[in-house]
């Protein structure tokens, strides 16, 4: 699942908030805590945090890491019952005249009986995934004032080359 989100603030702020795992605690629903003691951010970075509904922590690594470009972090293979649930958490940044341009997405990769449960995993992702890049955006520099337009928007797009969107495009 992704989704974009706009926020008015340069990529290279925006990527160093993101690099930082510990960040995630503020506004991503599917990070419970992060380990507070701090980690050089760059690609192979493991964090200790805690997935929602986890009694222990699991390890979280970057696995990708193009500055002010792109970051991803994986989570740990979770074991249950049903079978195991990986995460992976990935930002992908545009920059704008206004601010940055990003796109949140998560993937969570399922086994065994637990593959039976994935439409209800990609719904709860759909209805939390907007509501983390809001909380994204807020964090980092509150809610954009709508433009004033001589004519009505156009529907939401993945992407909009100009001007800076406002707001979510959902892409799914």
């Amino acid at each position: 699942m992704s989704t974009n989100v706009f926020v008015p603030r340069p990529a290279t702020e925006v990527f160093d908030f993101l690099a930082d795992a510990r960040n995630l605690a503020l506004w991503s629903s599917g990070v419970a805590s992060v380990d507070p003691a701090y980690v050089c951010p760059g690609l192979h970075a493991e964090y200790r945090y805690r997935y929602p509904g986890r009694r222990r922590p699991h390890r979280l690594v970057c696995s990708q890491f193009e500055p002010s470009r792109r970051i991803a972090f994986r989570g740990q293979r979770m074991w249950s019952p049903l079978g195991t649930q990986v995460p992976l958490y990935g930002f992908d940044l545009s920059p704008h005249a206004d601010g940055t341009q990003v796109r949140l997405s998560v993937t969570s990769s399922l086994s065994a009986a637990l593959l039976l449960f994935a439409p209800l995993v990609a719904m709860a992702w759909r209805r939390d995934l907007p509501v983390d890049g809001g909380k994204l955006r807020d964090r980092l520099g509150g809610v954009v004032p709508p433009a004033p337009a001589a004519h009505p928007s156009p529907a939401a797009t993945p992407m909009r080359a100009a001007p800076a969107p406002q707001g979510f495009d959902y892409a799914h």
